[in-house]
């Protein structure tokens, strides 16, 4: 009991964090002359913040260091409280929507899936598109990695957290000796190449107001626009080139980038093993699909077919989402092949959803180890990824979370099958949701939305984002008898 009021009380100064993000829309609403989002926004932010010192002042007398079983307690009841929070905005400025579906696009936006329930994004009001595009920018690299900065401040260590909310291969891999420098140093190469991104979309064409949301949505790998036609809307091959570089700058693990950063060189590149096949997959996977598209004569041309095959792979392989064409209405092959390089293309540490390439490469070597063993049964084979070791605890760690994995997709389409959906939509969107990639195939499909979904689906989709994102163990380990045991 004491430490689950350790856990409201570090919510509590979290969600007073988390009232500061509306800020940035409040000045866009004040800048459009839109009082009443301004207003909207203000509620919504004395709302939560005053929940958040109501839960502190509370709980104040509980506030200490949180044990590891709790870390992962408190990143799910943030990753569920703060898009709880986030709806209040948009139910205040459009009374037609639904809890339910508000609570989808928050929980899309935070967990950076991008899938979306709205239609008519390009007539929604400036501060509201901003707060959507925000909230993907803020769930790109983490919460809890700014909360691990922050909460050291405040008297409340972050390493659990850290942990809980990257439970992958190489999470205990410190860039710095303390870890609140660690999330600092991150956030810090976050912004730049955000600004960056900004900047360069401005150039490219874009009005401040698509630069900003797209900006936000790029780095953090969304796919949320401002457009109905997402990307589309622009037909622009140069704002394209400029998105798909910064994806592709984003699929990498951002540790990677400040090291480079850092020591003021790209040597960390080539030593980079899971950037290498990240970046190498999606690359062949662009040309690969470009010229089966030209060969099926879907463009007349083959730089047309590599233009659109290009952009459409990398922001689907590095789990963006946005879309140029409708990809959905390519032979099947070529969707279908995009969707699958969505769920393992991205890095660990990158803003990017799915398996992740480390996980892929650790059983492309676990596979290699298991012939040889056949071969050669008394042979010591030991993995090695990067020139590195891999302890066989890691190993072993992979293939459980594989075997989960594959249980949540399979779990998750069988539910939306048996909810009335086809089995192309209930597959694909299962895949979309916990892959973080948003788009799917059929109703979901990149020409669609998630709004012709039931209630029930849209939950069931809302809970694959999650357990996406926070990697399967974090959310379904509190279903364990064993967690809540003392």
């Amino acid at each position: 009991m004491h430490r689950t009021l350790t856990v409201i009380n570090a919510l509590g100064l979290l969600l007073v964090m988390f009232s500061l993000t509306y800020l940035l829309p409040l000045f866009t609403a004040l800048i459009y002359h839109d009082d009443s989002l301004f207003i909207d926004f203000l509620l919504a932010m004395v709302l939560t913040a005053g929940s958040g010192i109501l839960m502190w002042l509370l709980t104040r007398r509980y506030k200490g260091e949180l044990s590891t079983r709790h870390g992962y307690l408190l990143v799910v009841t943030m990753w569920t409280s703060m898009p709880l929070f986030a709806t209040l905005p948009l139910l205040l400025a459009l009374p037609d929507l639904s809890f339910t579906d508000a609570y989808f696009e928050t929980m899309s936006g935070i967990t950076t899936t991008g899938a979306t329930v709205l239609t008519g994004l390009d007539m929604l009001a400036p501060a509201l598109n901003l707060w959507r595009h925000e909230l993907e920018w803020l769930g790109g690299l983490g919460i809890i990695v700014l909360a691990v900065a922050v909460l050291p401040l405040l008297g409340v260590g972050g390493r659990q957290l850290f942990k809980a909310e990257t439970p992958g291969p190489m999470k205990d891999s410190a860039l710095t000796p303390r870890i609140a420098d660690t999330a600092r140093s991150l956030w810090v190469v976050y912004v730049i190449i955000t600004l960056v991104c900004i900047a360069s979309l401005k150039w490219a064409g874009m009005s401040w107001l698509d630069a900003i949301c797209h900006g936000f949505s790029t780095t953090g790998l969304g796919g949320f626009s401002t457009h109905d036609a997402s990307v589309g809307y622009f037909d622009s091959p140069l704002i394209e080139f400029v998105m798909m570089a910064f994806m592709l700058f984003a699929v990498v693990n951002f540790a990677t980038h400040f090291l480079a950063w850092r020591g003021k060189t790209l040597r960390v590149y080539r030593f980079d093993t899971e950037a290498q096949a990240a970046l190498g997959l999606i690359i062949a996977s662009c040309f690969g699909i470009a010229f089966f598209l030209w060969f099926n004569d879907v463009y007349p041309d083959f730089m047309t077919a590599l233009r659109h095959a290009s952009f459409n792979v990398v922001s689907i392989g590095a789990s963006s989402g946005f879309a140029s064409v409708d990809y959905g209405q390519w032979p099947i092959f070529a969707p279908l092949w995009i969707l699958f390089v969505g769920c393992i293309a991205s890095s660990s540490g990158s803003t990017g959803g799915g398996i992740k390439m480390i996980r892929t490469l650790v059983l492309v070597k676990q596979a290699g180890r298991e012939f040889l063993k056949l071969l050669h049964p008394t042979a010591i084979n030991p993995m090695k990824i990067g020139g590195h070791v891999v302890a066989n605890n890691i190993v072993f760690a992979v293939l459980g979370f594989i075997f989960l994995y594959f249980m949540v997709i399979a779990g998750m389409t069988f539910v939306l099958l048996i909810s009335g959906l086809d089995f192309l939509t209930a597959f694909t969107a299962t895949l979309a949701c916990v892959n973080n990639f948003g788009p799917g195939l059929g109703m979901v499909g990149p020409a669609g939305n998630y709004s012709g979904l039931t209630n029930f689906q849209i939950w069931i989709c809302t809970f694959g984002m999650l357990v996406g994102r926070l990697e399967i163990f974090t959310v379904l380990i509190l279903f364990t008898p064993a967690f809540w045991k003392r």
